[in-house]
Formats: structure tokens, C-alpha cells, sequence
């Protein structure tokens, strides 16, 4: 795999990071009896091919933040 493409990820990924961080922290704010918060975290590929890929990129985490 191309350096670009790793760098593109871990971008990509960062980014993701900080935002979903800023949101949950924000939500437990305006929401102090959540307890705990279950989330689901979907990776999908959104890519219009001619000829998807099998199997399709999926992937999907449960998680629970505790208070």
C-alpha cells in the first residue's frame, strides 16, 4: 500500500476521532441521566463502483461509555 493512502487513512481516522470525541462529550452533557451510553460506530464503503468488491467493506463496534 502507497504511503499516501496510509497517511489518507490515519487522517481520515483522526478526524473521526476528535469529531465523534467532541459530539459524545457534548451529548453526556445535554444528557446527564444516560447511564451507560451504548453506541454503534458503521465503517461502509460508499464508493459507486462498476463492480462492487466481495466481500463489500463492513465494519461494525458496540461500545459502551461509562459515567
Amino acid at each position: 500500500m502507497e504511503e499516501t493512502s496510509r497517511n489518507d487513512i490515519r487522517k481520515f481516522l483522526k478526524t473521526f476521532g476528535i469529531q465523534a470525541d467532541e459530539a459524545i462529550v457534548a451529548h453526556l452533557a445535554r444528557n446527564p441521566g444516560i447511564q451507560p451510553l451504548r453506541l454503534r460506530i458503521t465503517l461502509s464503503d460508499l464508493t459507486d463502483y462498476e463492480t462492487p468488491p466481495n466481500p463489500a467493506l463492513h465494519l461494525e463496534m458496540d461500545g459502551e461509555i461509562q459515567r
